[in-house]
């Protein structure tokens, strides 16, 4: 089962001093119902590698979905439930190859092309976006939840949305056509990412109900 809540790091998030007590902790808020992706672009894989070695346990306690993205060589040498490609990675069907048949592999998707390379690809699922403006991505013109509306009937993939996601924006996202959505600085951005995490879910469960 993919979680409907996917946690996303970037450079800066993982680069701070308490990051992995915090991360300890939004795993232990989200357990099952969470992937934590570490992503971290202009890190050095050596520095992305000990990352995900220390939270490889606790995530396996927790039961959280640990992915890391775009290095497929980390998730294969530290053997991870899986994998997450962007446009830029290796095409997702090479991946699908090198990781096999039994690790979730997600895919990012811009549009309908990318949606159905992923799925022909052997993705899992897709993160949807940019869907509105975020600090992290300033130069993608946000597409809203009509990015999802148009993906959606080109796949049978579960679509998390992805891009600005605020709680407030969780119900137009799952009305749309998403099944979840990923987040970056509505968690790692507040006083209380494990608060943030909670607080997710119970918009995310409210919302599932009324599919």
């Amino acid at each position: 089962m993919i979680p409907r809540l996917h946690l996303v790091t970037d450079d800066a998030i993982l680069s701070r001093e308490d990051f992995l007590k915090e991360a300890k902790r939004v795993l232990t808020a989200g357990k099952e119902r969470v992937a934590l992706h570490i992503r971290g672009p202009g890190l050095p894989g050596q520095r992305i590698f000990d990352i995900v070695k220390a939270l490889k346990v606790s995530a396996r306690k927790s039961g959280t979905l640990l992915l890391v993205n775009d290095r497929v060589d980390v998730a294969l040498a530290l053997d991870l439930s899986g994998a997450h490609l962007g446009q830029r990675s290796l095409p997702p069907a090479v991946v699908r190859k090198l990781v096999g048949p039994d690790r979730v592999l997600g895919i990012s998707a811009h549009g309908v092309r990318e949606a159905v390379e992923g799925q022909r690809g052997g993705a899992d699922f897709l993160l949807v976006g940019t869907l509105y403006e975020t600090p992290s991505h300033p130069k993608c013109v946000p597409g809203g939840p009509d990015r999802i509306e148009d993906v959606a009937p080109a796949t049978t993939l579960p679509l998390l949305g992805i891009g600005g996601i605020t709680q407030d924006r969780v119900r137009e996202v799952m009305v749309a056509g998403g099944y979840g959505v990923a987040v970056c600085g509505g968690v790692w951005e507040t006083e209380d990412p494990a608060g943030a995490v909670k607080a997710f879910l119970e918009e995310i469960e409210a919302n599932q109900e009324s599919e």
